[in-house]
Protein backbone atom coordinates (compact mmCIF):
# COMPACT_ATOMS: atom_id res chain seq x y z
CA UNK A 1 0.00 0.00 0.00
CA UNK A 2 1.25 3.55 -0.68
CA UNK A 3 2.47 5.80 2.08
CA UNK A 4 -0.44 7.80 3.55
CA UNK A 5 -0.95 11.08 1.74
CA UNK A 6 -0.67 14.32 3.69
CA UNK A 7 -4.38 15.08 3.76
CA UNK A 8 -5.26 11.74 5.34
CA UNK A 9 -6.25 11.74 8.98
CA UNK A 10 -3.92 9.30 10.74
CA UNK A 11 -4.47 8.37 14.38
CA UNK A 12 -1.92 6.32 16.30
CA UNK A 13 -3.44 4.21 19.05
CA UNK A 14 -1.69 2.14 21.69
CA UNK A 15 -2.85 -1.43 22.16
CA UNK A 16 -3.60 -0.44 25.79
CA UNK A 17 -6.22 2.05 24.54
CA UNK A 18 -7.72 -0.08 21.80
CA UNK A 19 -8.09 -3.20 23.95
CA UNK A 20 -8.50 -4.05 27.61
CA UNK A 21 -5.05 -5.32 28.58
CA UNK A 22 -5.43 -5.08 32.35
CA UNK A 23 -5.30 -8.84 32.88
CA UNK A 24 -2.34 -9.27 30.52
CA UNK A 25 -0.43 -6.45 32.19
CA UNK A 26 -1.05 -8.04 35.56
CA UNK A 27 0.44 -11.34 34.35
CA UNK A 28 3.51 -9.53 33.03
CA UNK A 29 4.05 -7.54 36.22
CA UNK A 30 3.45 -10.38 38.69
CA UNK A 31 4.82 -13.42 36.83
CA UNK A 32 7.45 -12.05 34.48
CA UNK A 33 8.12 -12.03 30.75
CA UNK A 34 8.49 -15.79 30.24
CA UNK A 35 5.07 -16.61 31.73
CA UNK A 36 3.61 -13.61 29.90
CA UNK A 37 4.80 -14.97 26.55
CA UNK A 38 3.33 -18.38 27.32
CA UNK A 39 0.08 -16.73 28.49
CA UNK A 40 -0.34 -14.88 25.17
CA UNK A 41 0.65 -17.87 23.02
CA UNK A 42 -2.00 -20.01 24.72
CA UNK A 43 -4.64 -17.35 23.97
CA UNK A 44 -3.69 -16.32 20.44
CA UNK A 45 -7.18 -16.95 19.09
CA UNK A 46 -9.01 -15.39 22.05
CA UNK A 47 -9.68 -11.75 21.15
CA UNK A 48 -8.93 -9.12 23.76
CA UNK A 49 -11.96 -7.31 25.17
CA UNK A 50 -12.67 -3.89 23.72
CA UNK A 51 -10.75 -0.99 25.24
CA UNK A 52 -12.02 2.49 26.01
CA UNK A 53 -10.87 3.91 22.64
CA UNK A 54 -12.42 1.06 20.63
CA UNK A 55 -15.83 2.71 19.91
CA UNK A 56 -14.08 5.87 18.68
CA UNK A 57 -11.59 4.00 16.48
CA UNK A 58 -14.23 1.70 14.99
CA UNK A 59 -16.48 4.58 13.95
CA UNK A 60 -13.59 6.66 12.69
CA UNK A 61 -12.52 3.84 10.39
CA UNK A 62 -16.09 3.51 9.11
CA UNK A 63 -15.57 6.76 7.20
CA UNK A 64 -13.49 4.76 4.73
CA UNK A 65 -16.66 2.86 3.80
CA UNK A 66 -18.34 6.18 3.02
CA UNK A 67 -15.42 7.24 0.81
CA UNK A 68 -13.96 4.00 -0.62
CA UNK A 69 -11.90 5.76 -3.29
CA UNK A 70 -10.32 8.36 -1.00
CA UNK A 71 -9.85 6.08 2.05
CA UNK A 72 -9.33 9.25 4.15
CA UNK A 73 -8.76 7.59 7.54
CA UNK A 74 -5.88 5.49 8.75
CA UNK A 75 -5.21 4.05 12.20
CA UNK A 76 -1.74 2.87 13.18
CA UNK A 77 -1.16 0.56 16.13
CA UNK A 78 1.68 1.35 18.54
CA UNK A 79 2.53 -1.37 21.05
CA UNK A 80 5.24 -1.93 23.62
CA UNK A 81 4.91 -5.67 22.99
CA UNK A 82 7.52 -7.54 21.02
CA UNK A 83 6.45 -8.68 17.53
CA UNK A 84 5.92 -12.23 18.87
CA UNK A 85 3.83 -11.31 21.90
CA UNK A 86 1.97 -8.71 19.84
CA UNK A 87 0.59 -11.38 17.54
CA UNK A 88 -2.55 -11.71 19.68
CA UNK A 89 -3.18 -7.97 19.31
CA UNK A 90 -3.27 -8.21 15.51
CA UNK A 91 -5.44 -11.32 15.63
CA UNK A 92 -7.84 -9.39 17.85
CA UNK A 93 -7.88 -6.55 15.32
CA UNK A 94 -8.75 -9.03 12.58
CA UNK A 95 -11.39 -10.69 14.75
CA UNK A 96 -13.21 -7.38 15.22
CA UNK A 97 -12.92 -6.53 11.52
CA UNK A 98 -10.90 -3.35 12.06
CA UNK A 99 -9.06 -2.10 8.99
CA UNK A 100 -5.69 -1.58 10.71
CA UNK A 101 -2.67 -2.84 8.83
CA UNK A 102 0.23 -0.67 10.00
CA UNK A 103 1.90 -1.14 13.38
CA UNK A 104 5.06 -0.67 15.39
CA UNK A 105 6.01 -3.15 18.13
CA UNK A 106 8.77 -1.63 20.25
CA UNK A 107 9.64 -4.47 22.67
CA UNK A 108 9.16 -2.34 25.77
CA UNK A 109 10.78 0.84 24.45
CA UNK A 110 9.29 4.27 23.75
CA UNK A 111 7.48 4.45 20.44
CA UNK A 112 6.13 8.03 20.20
CA UNK A 113 9.23 9.21 18.28
CA UNK A 114 7.93 7.39 15.20
CA UNK A 115 4.67 9.32 15.04
CA UNK A 116 5.95 11.64 12.25
CA UNK A 117 6.98 8.59 10.20
CA UNK A 118 3.35 7.50 10.14
CA UNK A 119 2.06 11.06 9.56
CA UNK A 120 0.00 10.74 12.77
CA UNK A 121 -2.03 13.72 13.99
CA UNK A 122 -2.74 12.21 17.42
CA UNK A 123 -1.48 9.47 19.73
CA UNK A 124 -3.93 7.82 22.15
CA UNK A 125 -2.73 5.63 25.00
CA UNK A 126 -4.02 4.30 28.31
CA UNK A 127 -0.52 4.75 29.75
CA UNK A 128 -0.18 8.29 31.14
CA UNK A 129 3.62 8.02 31.19
CA UNK A 130 3.68 7.33 27.44
CA UNK A 131 1.30 10.21 26.84
CA UNK A 132 3.38 12.59 28.96
CA UNK A 133 6.57 11.61 27.14
CA UNK A 134 4.96 12.20 23.77
CA UNK A 135 3.63 15.62 24.80
CA UNK A 136 6.96 16.67 26.28
CA UNK A 137 8.52 15.90 22.91
CA UNK A 138 6.03 18.07 21.04
CA UNK A 139 3.45 15.53 19.87
CA UNK A 140 -0.33 15.74 20.26
CA UNK A 141 -1.27 12.92 22.61
CA UNK A 142 -3.98 11.96 25.05
CA UNK A 143 -4.55 9.51 27.87
CA UNK A 144 -7.81 7.62 27.61
CA UNK A 145 -9.30 6.99 31.03
CA UNK A 146 -10.07 3.41 31.94
CA UNK A 147 -13.83 2.89 32.21
CA UNK A 148 -16.29 0.12 31.38
CA UNK A 149 -16.88 0.14 27.64
CA UNK A 150 -20.39 -0.01 26.21
CA UNK A 151 -20.31 -0.09 22.42
CA UNK A 152 -23.76 0.27 20.82
CA UNK A 153 -23.51 -1.36 17.40
CA UNK A 154 -26.78 0.29 16.34
CA UNK A 155 -25.27 3.74 16.91
CA UNK A 156 -23.18 4.45 13.81
CA UNK A 157 -22.69 8.17 14.49
CA UNK A 158 -19.25 9.33 15.67
CA UNK A 159 -19.55 12.19 18.17
CA UNK A 160 -16.36 14.06 19.09
CA UNK A 161 -16.26 16.74 21.78
CA UNK A 162 -13.57 19.35 22.39
CA UNK A 163 -12.70 21.84 25.07
CA UNK A 164 -11.47 25.09 23.46
CA UNK A 165 -8.75 27.10 25.25
CA UNK A 166 -5.52 25.19 25.71
CA UNK A 167 -6.88 22.30 23.62
CA UNK A 168 -8.09 23.47 20.19
CA UNK A 169 -6.67 26.97 20.62
CA UNK A 170 -3.55 28.08 22.47
CA UNK A 171 -3.72 29.41 26.01
CA UNK A 172 -3.25 33.13 25.20
CA UNK A 173 -6.70 34.06 26.54
CA UNK A 174 -6.17 31.81 29.52
CA UNK A 175 -3.02 33.74 30.42
CA UNK A 176 -5.02 36.99 30.32
CA UNK A 177 -7.55 35.47 32.72
CA UNK A 178 -4.79 34.40 35.09
CA UNK A 179 -3.17 37.84 35.05
CA UNK A 180 -6.57 39.39 35.81
CA UNK A 181 -6.61 37.43 39.10
CA UNK A 182 -10.23 36.40 38.65
CA UNK A 183 -11.45 39.84 37.52
CA UNK A 184 -14.00 38.68 34.96
CA UNK A 185 -14.78 42.21 33.76
CA UNK A 186 -11.15 42.71 32.83
CA UNK A 187 -11.05 39.38 31.05
CA UNK A 188 -14.30 40.04 29.17
CA UNK A 189 -13.10 43.49 28.10
CA UNK A 190 -9.95 41.95 26.68
CA UNK A 191 -11.88 39.30 24.76
CA UNK A 192 -14.35 41.88 23.41
CA UNK A 193 -11.45 44.05 22.29
CA UNK A 194 -9.86 41.08 20.51
CA UNK A 195 -13.08 39.46 19.30
CA UNK A 196 -11.94 39.84 15.67
CA UNK A 197 -8.47 38.40 16.37
CA UNK A 198 -8.26 34.64 15.86
CA UNK A 199 -6.30 32.59 18.36
CA UNK A 200 -3.41 30.36 17.33
CA UNK A 201 -3.89 26.61 17.24
CA UNK A 202 -3.44 24.62 20.41
CA UNK A 203 -2.33 20.98 20.87
CA UNK A 204 -5.05 19.48 18.67
CA UNK A 205 -6.17 22.39 16.52
CA UNK A 206 -4.77 20.61 13.46
CA UNK A 207 -6.78 17.50 14.36
CA UNK A 208 -10.06 19.42 14.34
CA UNK A 209 -9.09 21.06 11.05
CA UNK A 210 -8.63 17.66 9.42
CA UNK A 211 -11.85 16.32 10.94
CA UNK A 212 -13.69 19.39 9.64
CA UNK A 213 -12.36 18.63 6.15
CA UNK A 214 -14.05 15.23 6.25
CA UNK A 215 -17.25 16.77 7.61
CA UNK A 216 -17.35 18.96 4.52
CA UNK A 217 -16.90 15.83 2.40
CA UNK A 218 -19.86 14.26 4.19
CA UNK A 219 -22.04 17.33 3.73
CA UNK A 220 -21.25 17.36 0.03
CA UNK A 221 -22.18 13.70 -0.29
CA UNK A 222 -25.37 14.16 1.74
CA UNK A 223 -26.39 17.01 -0.57
CA UNK A 224 -25.91 14.76 -3.60
CA UNK A 225 -27.44 11.70 -1.93
CA UNK A 226 -30.32 12.47 0.50
CA UNK A 227 -30.25 8.85 1.70
CA UNK A 228 -26.69 9.21 3.00
CA UNK A 229 -26.40 9.33 6.79
CA UNK A 230 -23.55 11.44 8.08
CA UNK A 231 -21.14 9.76 10.48
CA UNK A 232 -19.24 12.68 12.01
CA UNK A 233 -20.63 15.12 14.55
CA UNK A 234 -18.40 17.62 16.35
CA UNK A 235 -19.03 19.82 19.35
CA UNK A 236 -17.13 22.40 21.36
CA UNK A 237 -17.90 22.41 25.08
CA UNK A 238 -16.24 25.38 26.76
CA UNK A 239 -16.56 27.33 30.00
CA UNK A 240 -16.53 30.54 27.95
CA UNK A 241 -19.76 32.50 27.76
CA UNK A 242 -20.91 35.74 26.15
CA UNK A 243 -19.28 38.09 25.32
CA UNK A 244 -16.13 35.89 25.20
CA UNK A 245 -17.85 33.49 22.79
CA UNK A 246 -17.26 35.71 19.74
CA UNK A 247 -13.54 35.00 19.69
CA UNK A 248 -14.24 31.27 19.44
CA UNK A 249 -16.37 31.81 16.35
CA UNK A 250 -13.78 34.19 14.84
CA UNK A 251 -11.06 31.62 15.39
CA UNK A 252 -13.03 28.78 13.78
CA UNK A 253 -13.82 30.91 10.75
CA UNK A 254 -10.15 31.83 10.39
CA UNK A 255 -9.22 28.14 10.46
CA UNK A 256 -12.01 27.40 7.95
CA UNK A 257 -13.40 24.91 10.44
CA UNK A 258 -17.05 23.96 10.90
CA UNK A 259 -18.50 22.32 14.01
CA UNK A 260 -22.04 21.09 14.50
CA UNK A 261 -22.57 22.27 18.08
CA UNK A 262 -20.98 24.82 20.39
CA UNK A 263 -21.80 25.02 24.10
CA UNK A 264 -20.79 28.19 25.97
CA UNK A 265 -21.40 27.07 29.53
CA UNK A 266 -20.15 29.94 31.67
CA UNK A 267 -18.97 27.57 34.40
CA UNK A 268 -21.79 25.00 34.27
CA UNK A 269 -20.49 21.47 34.92
CA UNK A 270 -19.58 20.02 31.51
CA UNK A 271 -20.87 16.61 32.60
CA UNK A 272 -24.43 17.99 32.36
CA UNK A 273 -23.96 18.47 28.60
CA UNK A 274 -21.80 15.42 27.99
CA UNK A 275 -24.42 13.21 29.63
CA UNK A 276 -26.86 14.17 26.87
CA UNK A 277 -24.43 14.53 23.96
CA UNK A 278 -22.75 11.16 24.72
CA UNK A 279 -19.56 11.80 22.73
CA UNK A 280 -17.42 8.81 21.89
CA UNK A 281 -14.39 10.86 22.82
CA UNK A 282 -13.99 14.20 24.59
CA UNK A 283 -10.75 16.18 24.63
CA UNK A 284 -9.93 18.26 27.70
CA UNK A 285 -6.63 19.28 29.28
CA UNK A 286 -7.84 19.32 32.90
CA UNK A 287 -8.63 16.30 35.00
CA UNK A 288 -10.91 18.49 37.14
CA UNK A 289 -13.35 18.58 34.22
CA UNK A 290 -13.34 14.78 34.10
CA UNK A 291 -13.71 14.09 37.82
CA UNK A 292 -17.46 13.54 37.45
CA UNK A 293 -17.03 10.90 34.79
CA UNK A 294 -19.28 8.57 36.78
CA UNK A 295 -22.18 10.85 35.85
CA UNK A 296 -21.61 10.20 32.16
CA UNK A 297 -22.48 7.00 30.24
CA UNK A 298 -19.66 4.48 30.09
CA UNK A 299 -19.79 4.52 26.28
CA UNK A 300 -18.00 7.86 26.43
CA UNK A 301 -14.21 7.84 26.09
CA UNK A 302 -12.21 10.66 27.64
CA UNK A 303 -8.81 12.06 26.83
CA UNK A 304 -6.64 14.11 29.17
CA UNK A 305 -4.34 16.07 26.90
CA UNK A 306 -1.68 17.36 29.26
CA UNK A 307 -0.89 18.18 32.86
CA UNK A 308 -1.85 21.82 33.42
CA UNK A 309 -2.39 24.13 36.32
CA UNK A 310 -5.98 24.90 37.27
CA UNK A 311 -7.68 27.24 34.85
CA UNK A 312 -11.19 28.36 34.02
CA UNK A 313 -11.57 27.61 30.31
Amino acid sequence: MPYPIENKLVIAVASSALFNLIESDSVFKTQGESIYREYQENRLDIPFEKGVAFPFIKRLLSLNQSFPEEQPIEVVLLSRNSPETGLRVFRSIQSYGLNISRAYFSSGQNNFQYLPAFNASLFLSANSNDTRSAIENGFAAGTVLNKVVVDDDDDMELRIGFDFDGVLADDASEQVYKKANGNMNEYFEHEKEHAADPLAKGPIGNLLQKISFFQKMEKKRAKADPAYRRVLKTAIITARNAPAHERVITTLKNWEVEVDDAFFLGGIDKARVLNILKPHIFFDDQMVHLNHIDKIPAAVSYTHLRAHETRRH
